[in-house]
């Protein structure tokens, strides 16, 4: 099987061989006062240290006001380094570092300029703290290959080969190729650095211990033998190098041959597997160090990537994956929730898990969620009280949600509580003081940002269950419900949440009292009839016949008292509905009348038809007053003129015929979270939902728990009606079938009266409505809605326009208003 190799294009988005683009830091300069400089080249030396000046103190002001502008802070550190000033330079990089990682580059220009201006052993030490600070923060095989020279080159005991620098030194190699061993395009310049160590203890050998020598050799060729079984670049340059080491070892082998001749069995197939492993990744390897592409398409093939791995089940090897994506994109939430979830779901516990998230919230500080893992992270790996709550109150300090602040709060309260209730052998046992602190500081918190919120009820009922449970102290748990009965007195299920305690601990006077403080109160949406419903249901569970009667003498009046309001209230709105109705009804009317006469040919039939006709024609139509049908015009020809009879039915008021089939119903008690979807949802089994008006205050814009519910025919409605007390998100809905007609004036409700009367009485109530009309003077005044003429194009009750006429009916001229108003008054 041959290597297939990287294409020339695909190399990485920036190499970490080369530092971020800066300077080295200069030396100090050591100026002759004899020097011969002119005057210009001063001048210009003059000039550009004082715009650095300016530069640095516009920069210092704006990081003392905004110390999170991350540009700010490299801009600042760039210039102190252009003019050497030490001291600023080291302090400006660590109140950086507080805030925020520093790139691989960062760290090797931080650490290159103190090994440049510190000499002698002292200096050692810092450096290389430096060191492992940047190589723990992001994967980096340039700053891996920086820190190992720099040990091997500056740690004496290492430069002398003491068998403890030797031990030193190999140390670290392994951590390096445990942290970036795996890279699969730049992993081999680890081993190839490893083996050149272990290859320079070998010629520092003496000749004559043949067996430190074997040994060595031994060692060396192990390491050969474990970068052949890793896929990585250039593996066949690898196998090269192996087979002529082995020659100078004076093995026979062939060594300008690629095949594996002579090479042990278990070295060939670990090999073999290498190379299948790495051919299987190389388009893969391709896509990720491409430069001609977006940020998020490069993301993508990551993502990609890592799926490939995680399939392919070797955790190792996704994390280094996951960590050579983290380097690219270090501020991707995305990818950090991804990671840790990874971590959390394979590994579980462990110092890898705490430190990946301890990076997380650095890069991310913004994102809750990685917050709260990390909290339970390192509840899982037992870390001390004092370590957790050090990260929570880190956690505190950053921007975030007011549900990522009470998820925290909770998240930490829980932790308290099972270290409290279930304490791990060997840590000592805290104190119940914490719970209350924390339950205390979040209360002040959220009371002036959740008032009447299920997230402060939850708070405050999480508090009082822990202080009876918990604490058994039942006074304290009833301060609680008080003090959130002052921020949320309005809340109905605060007033139940506390309701119920006292009834589970069989506090039956405590509950009664509590419903007598609460039940004439006002609740949002159907709350207040609620509250008094289930004092009676409390009374009947729980109380006396007499404490049952004298529930009922209290609630009844509130109950009438709020039935009367909702009617109001519906009455005022179907009569609003009413008029936004028909104000859009006369608007379109009035759109229609402003097209010219001759866009209608309808209409143009109409205006003749009005024209007067012989008495006894064969097509007159009698016009009888007091019945109404609209009139049919149909065009001449076979096929109806659907364009007429569609603009006839425009010009017909469409509220008349809602109206007049109905198909709406009334819901109320809806929970106020509910929305237009979760009405669908619930009426998704009956179907013919045509709309849903939500009704909202018109003050707060929140929802009153009331909606109409139109549907396409009355069996939808019937079925709809039908689901009645059934519940909606925890609340048992009433639905009735909307009365469009009620609450009308008592005038329009007079007019119907004696029209009925009218109808059911004959010409006996007939009279007795004239009458009614005679006995007063002659100024007669009619009030209400009362027709005198109808419209010419109505035909009489029972006949159709195509039903011939006798001669005994003939024809009747049409009256006007007025001989139609003086007949009504003298008749």
């Amino acid at each position: 099987m041959e290597e297939v190799t990287l294409s020339p294009q695909s190399k990485t988005l920036t190499s970490e061989d080369d530092n971020n683009g800066d300077q080295p830091m200069p030396d100090l300069p050591d100026r002759d006062p004899s020097s011969s400089d002119s005057d210009s080249d001063s001048g210009s030396e003059d000039g550009d240290q004082a715009q650095k000046n300016l530069q640095l103190q516009t920069l210092e002001a704006e990081l003392s006001t905004n110390p999170g502008n991350y540009d700010a802070h490299v801009q600042y550190i760039k210039i102190l380094r252009q003019i050497a000033d030490i001291e600023k330079l080291r302090q400006a990089r660590e109140a950086m570092n507080e805030l925020f990682p520093l790139t691989p580059s960062m760290w090797q220009d931080w650490a290159k300029d103190e090994a440049s201006l510190s000499t002698g052993s002292d200096a050692f030490p810092a450096i290389e703290k430096l060191y492992e600070r940047g190589v723990f923060e992001y994967l980096s095989i340039s700053l891996w290959r920086d820190y190992l020279d720099f040990v091997q080159e500056n740690d004496p005991s290492v430069r002398e080969c003491s068998p403890a620098g030797i031990l030193k030194a190999r140390d670290l190699f392994e951590r390096a190729l445990t942290a970036a061993g795996l890279h699969v395009s730049e992993g081999s310049k680890l081993w190839e650095a490893y083996r050149k160590f272990e290859q320079a203890i070998f010629d520092a050998t003496d000749e004559t211990d043949n067996q430190a020598r074997d040994k060595q050799i031994q060692r060396i060729r192990t390491i050969f033998h474990r970068q052949l079984s890793v896929p990585h670049v250039n593996m066949r340059s690898t196998l090269l190098d192996y087979k002529a080491w082995e020659v100078e070892q004076g093995n026979i082998l062939n060594a300008g041959s690629s095949d594996l001749d002579g090479i042990s069995s278990h070295v060939a197939s670990a090999y073999k597997k290498a190379l299948e492993m790495y051919n299987a990744r190389v388009h893969l390897e391709e896509q990720i160090c491409r430069q001609d592409m977006s940020d998020s398409e490069k993301l993508q093939h990551f993502m990609n990537y890592l799926k490939f791995e995680q399939s392919s089940g070797d955790p190792a090897r996704v994390q280094m994956l996951y960590e050579r994506a983290i380097t690219e994109f270090p501020i991707s939430s995305y990818l950090w929730l991804d990671y840790t979830h990874y971590l959390d779901k394979t590994l579980k516990v462990g110092s890898i898990i705490t430190n990946v998230y301890s990076r997380a919230v650095k890069n991310c500080p913004c994102v809750g969620e990685l917050w709260v893992r990390y909290l339970l992270s390192l509840e899982r790996g037992h870390a001390s009280e004092k370590e957790i709550a050090a990260v929570f109150e880190k956690s505190l300090q950053c921007i975030l949600t007011l549900d990522e602040f009470l998820d925290l709060y909770l998240t930490r309260i829980d932790g308290l509580r099972r270290r409290i209730s279930c304490p791990v052998e060997g840590e000592s046992v805290l104190d119940y003081s914490l719970i209350r602190e924390t339950f205390q500081n979040a209360s002040e918190y959220f009371s002036q940002y959740l008032k009447n919120t299920d997230g402060l009820l939850r708070l405050h009922a999480y508090w009082a269950r822990l202080e009876l449970n918990l604490r058994k102290d039942l006074q304290a748990a009833r301060g609680v419900w008080e003090s959130l009965l002052k921020i949320c007195g309005s809340m109905l299920e605060a007033w139940q949440g506390y309701i119920t305690m006292e009834a589970d601990l069989g506090h039956v006077s405590e509950a009664r009292s509590l419903y007598r403080r609460c039940y004439s109160k006002r609740f949002p949406g159907t709350g207040s009839e609620d509250i008094c419903y289930s004092w009676l249901r409390f009374e009947r569970e729980f109380g006396s016949l007499d404490d049952f009667d004298r529930a009922v003498q209290k609630v009844t009046p509130r109950l009438e008292e709020l039935q009367l309001f909702r009617s109001q209230q519906e009455s005022k709105l179907t009569e609003e509905g009413e008029n936004s109705s028909k104000k859009n009804v006369r608007d379109k009317r009035k759109q229609v009348s402003e097209i010219p006469d001759e866009h209608y040919p309808a209409k143009r039939q109409k205006d003749a038809s009005q024209k007067p006709k012989k008495a006894h024609g064969k097509d007159s139509d009698v016009l009888n007053p007091g019945e109404q049908t609209v009139e049919k015009i149909k065009p001449k020809g076979d096929k109806p003129d659907i364009q007429n009879e569609q603009r006839m039915k425009e010009r017909v008021p469409e509220k008349t015929k809602a109206y007049a089939d109905q198909c709406t119903a009334f819901v109320s008690n809806i929970n106020l979270k509910a929305n237009d979807e979760h009405l669908r949802q619930f009426f998704s089994d009956v179907g013919g939902v045509v709309a849903i008006r939500l009704l909202h205050d018109k003050f707060s814009g929140k929802s009153r728990g009331l909606a109409y519910v139109d549907f396409s025919d009355d069996a939808h409605l019937v079925a709809a009606v039908a689901k009645n007390k059934q519940m909606l998100l925890g609340k048992k809905l009433s639905i009735a079938r909307s009365d469009p007609k009620h609450g009308k004036k008592e005038h329009a409700r007079g007019s119907e009266s004696r029209e009925s009367a009218e109808t059911s009485n004959g010409p006996r109530a007939h009279q007795a409505l004239q009458s009614s009309h005679n006995r007063g003077s002659d100024n007669v005044q009619l009030r209400g809605r009362n027709t005198f003429a109808i419209p010419r194009n109505v035909l009489a009750l029972g006949q159709t326009a195509n039903k011939p006429k006798t001669e005994e009916q003939g024809e009747e001229k049409p009256k006007s208003n007025d001989e139609f108003r003086n007949m009504f008054l003298k008749g």
